[in-house]
């Protein structure tokens, strides 16, 4: 058997100094690095296990050790490539809260940077590191004075966590107080640059090689964890995962075994040169009073079948994941299916990591805010900003539509509140905005037709 490492999700890192600064910098650092690299050890591990390297490569068989297979059936990157897939398979949109209007052409011009940035693929780089291994970093700077550019007035930087964390006050609103960032240089030397709300810090060997103000005004490293434990997808469920790897690599072993299963000669005296012969020529001639027969012992494969199977639906129940199988039933309805076969399990988890992402993403708001109405001049609250996600969320769709429609045609209640409380929509306001322009353009070109046409009949009666 080969064992399997016990976690339970990354460490937050406190300091109960309210304040960073030269004084104190090299201490709070040398502090918090000892439970970062507790933290490093565990994500270096999952990250491995996510790209393959599992522990049943290192499988150690003491009966027929010459028959050892050491299969890996990747399921933690199935978790993750479905969670990733799920909750970021379409772009983070920001849309105005409530009615907003005077702000709908900064959202637009937000939407605009974070378009020339890239963010939609850098948000999924966050959701890779955050379900991986349970926490992720995003670095935002003004734009850099050597290559100014128009399309953005801040870099927007996806962290390694191994190589980056960020700090919090242990008092109360446990506030970021410290953000760093690391690299390893050839020589074996690290250099950390650490980051406070108004200055930069460089360390090297312990001391402080480099300090100067930033205008940035906040902690520019912001962490989004995919949950207040900081646990990734799948670390919940290792001991199952290396158990599967365990029984797939077993069942291999045994077919080969009984491929390769030993002749048993019972009176008979044969050497290895006979024996030899006897493969080659696949007949042995016995006397009288001897015999021979193959010594096996077949693994029950529907059996271990059963147990494999039984492992991957803990799994994917376990994970919040929805099942492969279908179902056997005919006659279930559209939401039978959907609460059978866990659609509304992975739902609910996407929309629990959305709240811990959107948690995260006002934090980064702020500073990128901060550094466009300073840039650009661009002025916008960020309580006038709304996080979406356009997920497609199509389950139950059938029932959401009878409920707009019903909504609709009831002349008591206004249609902005069908279009919001129906749930069809992932953006409602947009959703009833451009119904509405649709709608009145509908309208007006219907009102311009009726208008042709009584000039025409108009006409045909004067002639």
């Amino acid at each position: 058997m080969t064992e399997t490492r016990v976690l339970t999700g990354r460490t937050v890192i406190y300091t109960d100094a309210k304040t960073i600064d030269k004084n104190n910098v090299v201490q709070v650092l040398q502090k918090a690095l000892k439970i970062h690299d507790a933290n490093q050890s565990d994500i270096q591990y999952l990250y491995d296990y996510y790209r393959g390297r599992q522990p049943i490569l290192n499988r150690v068989k003491d009966v027929n050790p010459e028959i050892k297979n050491t299969i890996v059936e990747n399921r933690a990157n199935e978790i993750v490539s479905f969670k990733v897939g799920y909750l970021m398979g379409e772009p983070v949109q920001y849309v105005c809260r409530g009615d907003g209007d005077e702000f709908s052409g900064a959202i637009n011009q937000l939407n605009e940077f974070m378009f020339a940035e890239n963010k939609a693929a850098k948000d999924k780089e966050l959701a890779d590191w955050f379900t991986i291994c349970g926490t992720s970093y995003r670095m935002v700077l003004p734009e850099s004075k050597d290559e100014p550019t128009e399309e953005s007035p801040f870099r927007v930087h996806t962290l390694d966590p191994r190589y980056s964390f960020v700090v919090y006050y242990s008092g109360l609103g446990h506030k970021r107080v410290m953000g760093v960032k690391y690299i390893k240089l050839e020589d074996g030397e690290f250099i950390y640059s650490v980051y406070t709300e108004n200055t930069y810090f460089e360390i090297k060997d312990d001391v402080v090689t480099i300090e100067q103000a930033h205008s940035v005004g906040y902690v520019p490293i912001v962490e989004y964890p995919a949950n207040t434990a900081r646990l990734g997808a799948f670390e919940i469920v290792l001991p199952l995962l290396d158990a599967i790897n365990e029984v797939g690599s077993n069942r291999l072993d045994g077919v080969e075994q009984f491929i390769q299963a030993v002749m048993v000669f019972k009176g008979v005296d044969i050497d290895s040169e006979d024996f030899k012969k006897l493969r080659e020529n696949g007949g042995l001639k016995l006397p009288a009073d001897g015999d021979a027969e193959y010594l096996v012992q077949e693994l029950n494969q529907a059996q271990t079948q059963t147990l494999v199977d039984y492992m991957y639906q803990t799994v994917l129940t376990i994970c919040g994941m929805p099942n492969r199988n279908g179902g056997t039933s005919t006659s279930d309805t559209g939401s039978a299916v959907i609460m059978r076969d866990g659609w509304y399990a992975a739902e609910a988890r996407a929309k629990d990591s959305e709240l811990m992402f959107k948690m995260s993403e006002k934090e980064f708001l702020k500073i990128a805010l901060s550094i466009a109405e300073i840039s650009r001049g661009v002025k916008l609250k960020l309580s006038a900003v709304d996080i979406r996600f356009t997920r497609r969320n199509y389950e139950d769709i059938q029932a959401k539509a009878q409920v707009l429609i019903q909504m609709l045609s009831n002349d008591k209640i206004h249609p902005k509140l069908a279009f919001t409380h129906c749930g069809m929509f992932t953006d409602s306001e947009l959703a009833y905005n451009d119904s509405m322009k649709w709608y009145k353009d509908q309208e007006a070109a219907t009102l311009k037709l009726l208008e042709k046409d009584a000039e025409h009949e108009a006409i045909d009666d004067d002639v």
